[in-house]
């Protein structure tokens, strides 16, 4: 189990899946968002599956480009 690229499935979450990952508190990502990336990529993500910093730059990058 391991986390396909945040390039893969980032465009396709949904609203409330991204504000999860870009305000949680935690690397790991919640349960309802790792469900739909397993419904966007087929990929099983894991409970202890992380974003690395450079995952959460890329988010907060692109949802700078998606606000502005």
């Amino acid at each position: 189990m391991t986390l396909p690229p945040i390039s893969d499935w980032w465009s396709e979450l949904s609203e409330d899946a991204r504000r999860s990952v870009l305000d949680g508190d935690s690397p790991h990502l919640d349960e309802d968002v790792r469900e739909e990336i397993r419904v966007i990529t087929g990929a099983v993500v894991g409970m202890v599956e992380g974003l690395t910093e450079e995952d959460l730059d890329y988010a907060r990058a692109h949802a700078e480009e998606e606000a502005g």
